[in-house]
């Protein structure tokens, strides 16, 4: 996969200035919180630092990214550890936030950027680990992951989403880059010698977790922006801004029904399907599938030979997905030496080298192992989040408890997380945990919900709910689980799991879960503490974002409208692109009504005579006179488009002096129709 540059040096320099805005008092704590949300600057649990996370398409990183992040995890922060994600970006913990910008400065450097990294937007792109080397995949989904990226990254339609937004590229049907738990997750797939991809959408975890549902049995290569984007305006459109713990995608499914949303997907499709017609969708090099071998959720754990023969995908081992600035540095240089720039991180927090020739592979493990750096261990596959170390949502010490966590000689897929929201993705392991308190007996005692029989890829299903422990006991429940498992001798958990007894986890561990008053002392405190456990109050966490004012996502979304417009009018299909007119004149007209506190109405006439009411003066007359004009229109044609849409980008230049007088701190600086 070519890397491509995702940095962009200005708007570096205006989080700067916002940075100084907001330390002068120009900027209140709110606002400046989405500002920072959307350069990828998290809050933690402790004053002071922060968490920047690194966008990295698709997991793919060469030898000069490695050095830029150990530069910024040396340089800026206060623990020299990188931490690898579920969802394969990098994060960096403990950096003070008057040092963010100088960090960003050096991840540019090497084309590294932490943009929409977090916040209300489309996440980082996750893809098969394997993605351009493993021998079952139809393409090399690392391409479409770029091109996907490069469309949505500083996107109009992407820069203030009710809630945030995560895709997954799989290159073949066994799926190993999950879509079953993501908002949309793409397949790659042959159909009658046709190539494309199937759709699914709706997919989640955290509160109420759900399997995603097909949209697309199939799709040409051609209209996979056409998905991605009507997908997106769905969630954009119809999705609750007001409840932000029911604003992902996957309660639109909830809330029309499978088929309701489908028809609003269709629907959102066909608008996306003429918009972008001319713009050029991304094109892979397609192969004949070879091989049986599945590597799994996450990333195969020993040696992988690739479809081109000598060469072998090494897979590397970090606990918990940590890594220090001497490790990154040292494996940038290892892979100089023996000719290799790309290394992918994977759903499993680990890493994987690619094109990796027999001849080296002696020598490359030689290296690694002069770095403490080894190949994955039986029974060391546990994922966790960061927890309390770090995370103002965290309930328990999850990297704690899952540094004493084992998969036993089974190999089983431990996942780990702090709280209920499942980063290390709880739902698709073999045993998954997360952490709450309960109430035992007058007193708070930590518990780990437990999980069974989770499997994100192809043919999987999202886990069985199991009892809640507490997280004393945790070890001893895995472990009792696990024997049990090896007394069966079914070689697979997930089927053995799926055909026990409703009761039979909860019965076999029914002792673990019943804490008598004489035993509380047993359980009150979590993983590595002193002191009895206890829920921080910090204000909640910053999973859910920030948002600047209505308005201002009302900007976002007819800039993105504008752009359709245009698509249109170079298409010459007036008509269509006189309703993109209509839609801003619309946007824009509701947030100056909601600007004032009130609840717009919503055809052009009613809002006219409302904006009337609320603006006296030039705004509100311009507004009726342009409304007055598209409702006595007939036929439309290039000249009556021009006129009309030159009339409403005039209008709009009105409101967005206007908004930002009546509000200084809205910054519509990137909407893009100010110009």
């Amino acid at each position: 996969m070519n890397i491509e540059n995702l940095s962009d040096r200005e708007e570096i320099v205006r989080f700067e200035q916002a940075l100084g805005a907001f330390d002068s008092g120009q900027i209140d704590a709110e606002r400046f919180t989405a500002v920072r949300l959307q350069q990828g600057v998290y809050g933690q649990r402790q004053q002071g630092v922060n968490m920047l996370r690194i966008k990295i398409p698709g997991g793919r990183l060469v030898a000069d990214q490695l050095d830029a992040i150990a530069d910024v995890v040396e340089k800026y922060a206060q623990h020299d550890v990188a931490h690898v994600t579920t969802r394969q970006s990098i994060q960096v913990h403990f950096i003070p936030l008057g040092k963010t910008p100088a960090a960003m400065h050096r991840l540019a450097d090497a084309g590294l950027t932490t943009r929409e990294a977090c916040g209300n937007t489309i996440r980082n792109m996750t893809a098969c680990p394997l993605a351009g080397v493993c021998p079952k995949e139809h393409v090399n989904v690392g391409h479409h992951v770029k091109e996907a990226t490069a469309h949505f990254l500083r996107n109009p339609l992407n820069q203030q989403l009710p809630r945030k937004f995560k895709i997954s590229f799989s290159g073949c049907e066994a799926d190993c880059a999950q879509a079953m738990m993501h908002d949309c997750g793409l397949i790659a797939m042959t159909k009658h010698g046709q190539q494309g991809f199937s759709v699914r959408a709706g997919g989640g975890l955290g509160h109420k977790p759900r399997e995603s549902i097909v949209v697309e049995e199939f799709i040409p290569e051609s209209e996979l922006l056409f998905a991605l984007e009507a997908l997106v305006s769905l969630h954009n459109r119809y999705s609750d801004r007001t409840k932000r713990a029911k604003s992902r995608l996957k309660f639109l499914v909830e809330r029309f029904g499978s088929q309701g949303f489908l028809e609003k997907y269709r629907e959102e499709f066909e608008r996306t399907r003429q918009a972008l017609a001319i713009h050029p969708f991304p094109k892979g090099q397609w192969r004949e599938p070879a091989g049986d071998e599945i590597p799994g959720p996450g990333a195969p754990r020993t040696l992988f030979a690739q479809h081109k023969t000598g060469l072998f995908a090494l897979p590397v081992e970090l606990p918990t997905g940590e890594v220090s600035s001497a490790k990154l540095r040292g494996l940038s240089r290892l892979m100089r030496t023996h000719g290799l720039n790309l290394v992918h991180t994977t759903q499993d927090q680990n890493l994987i080298i690619p094109n990796v020739t027999g001849a080296i592979l002696p020598l490359l493990r030689i290296g690694l192992a002069s770095l403490d750096l080894h190949e994955p261990a039986t029974g060391k596959n546990v994922v966790a989040c960061p927890g309390t170390s770090t995370c103002r949502l965290g309930i328990t010490a999850s990297t704690l408890a899952a540094s004493r966590l084992s998969g036993g000689s089974a190999d089983l897929r431990i996942r780990v997380s702090g709280c209920h929201n499942g980063c290390a993705q709880p739902e698709t392991g073999d045993i998954g945990i997360y952490g709450e308190g309960k109430r035992i007996h007058g007193r708070l005692v930590p518990h780990y919900q437990m999980f069974f029989a989770g499997n994100g890829i192809g043919n999987g299903s999202l886990a069985i709910k199991g009892p809640s422990l507490p997280a004393a006991r945790i070890e001893e429940a895995i472990s009792r689980v696990q024997a049990a498992h090896l007394e069966s001798g079914h070689p697979s958990f997930f089927v053995w799991a799926r055909s026990l007894p409703k009761d039979y986890f909860g019965d076999l561990l029914a002792d673990l879960a019943e804490v008598k008053e004489e035993d509380l002392k047993s359980v009150m405190k979590d993983h590595g503490d002193e002191s009895e456990f206890r829920v921080l109050q910090l204000g909640g966490g910053e999973c859910a974002g920030a948002s600047q004012t209505r308005i201002g996502a009302n900007f976002f979304e007819a800039a993105h409208e504008r752009k359709y417009r245009s698509a249109l009018e170079f298409q010459r299909k007036y008509p269509d692109a006189a309703q993109c007119n209509e839609a801003i004149l619309r946007l824009l007209g509701a947030g100056l009504a909601q600007l004032r506190g009130e609840h717009p109405q919503h055809d052009l006439e009613g809002l006219s005579l409302q904006l009337r009411e609320l603006f006296p003066g030039e705004i509100s007359s311009d507004f009726s006179d342009i409304v007055e004009r598209f409702a006595q229109r007939r036929d439309t044609t290039a000249e009556e488009l021009a006129h009309f849409s030159k009339a409403v980008d005039g209008w709009t230049r009105k409101v967005s002096r206007y908004a930002t007088e009546a509000d200084a701190q809205l910054d519509l600086t990137e909407s893009s129709l100010l110009a």
